[in-house]
């Protein structure tokens, strides 16, 4: 079946000017990474030629200097030995206002005026702020606010007594559920409830085993003389290399 191609294989001869040929050559230099960078590698093949006083240049060697540190303080250790010094450290104006700085932000001199003082402060005891205090301190002290009366005895039988009785069992939350306490721990529910048909409803919609019907299950014989099976024989009797 196969030999008259394999003969033919050998035979055929496909134009090189063919449009399809040339389309293929074109594609195939669009996508060579090669040709794409011939063009670079024989630009970095011939070299440089930067010159010493290229704009490039001077322009790095200017950010250079600037950002040098012994270019930032060559000024400065020029006038080192320039300074008119002054006999003693207060006739020097800087270090008289460094002085003055340094007490204005020290914190134990800005409050040393405070610690020396808040010991000599007298206050008469009949002042109005103190009898103030004394005031407000009755007022909120709960010594003075609680004051627990005698022991009062009541009959059970008078009428204010019952009445108070009856009051606090209406307002009583374990009287209100006495009732419900043998009902604590007990679950029940009824067989044909709703809750219990939905859950046994959704329970059979989810099992695999009734939704789906395996195929080795399913009884079926198949025809060996349809045409579709037929014709498959033939087919692997054509490609078979036996």
């Amino acid at each position: 079946y196969t030999e008259a191609w394999d003969a033919d294989k050998t035979s055929i001869h496909v134009m090189p000017d063919t449009p399809t040929i040339l389309l293929a050559k074109a594609n195939a230099a669009n996508v060579s990474h090669k040709l794409y960078t011939q063009a670079w590698e024989d630009a970095k093949k011939k070299g440089y030629d930067m010159r010493a006083d290229a704009i490039p240049i001077r322009s790095a060697k200017a950010s250079r200097d600037i950002a040098s540190d012994y270019k930032y303080k060559e000024t400065h250790e020029k006038q080192k030995g320039h300074y008119i010094g002054c006999r003693t450290a207060k006739e020097d104006p800087k270090l008289s206002w460094a002085a003055r700085a340094m007490l204005l932000q020290n914190d134990r001199i800005y409050r040393k005026a405070y610690h020396d003082s808040k010991a000599q402060i007298h206050i008469p005891v009949d002042a109005m702020s103190v009898q103030a205090a004394k005031e407000c301190q009755t007022l909120v002290s709960d010594v003075d606010y609680r004051q627990y009366f005698h022991q009062w005895t009541c009959l059970p039988d008078q009428n204010d007594v019952i009445h108070a009785r009856k009051a606090y069992e209406l307002q009583s939350d374990n009287v209100y559920k006495s009732d419900l306490e043998w009902l604590r721990g007990i679950g029940w529910l009824p067989e044909g409830s709703v809750d219990v048909v939905k859950a046994k409803r959704a329970q059979e919609l989810l099992n695999e085993r009734l939704y789906r019907t395996r195929p080795e299950e399913m009884k079926f014989t198949s025809v060996t003389d349809t045409p579709d099976i037929v014709q498959a024989k033939i087919n692997a009797l054509q490609i078979s290399d036996v």
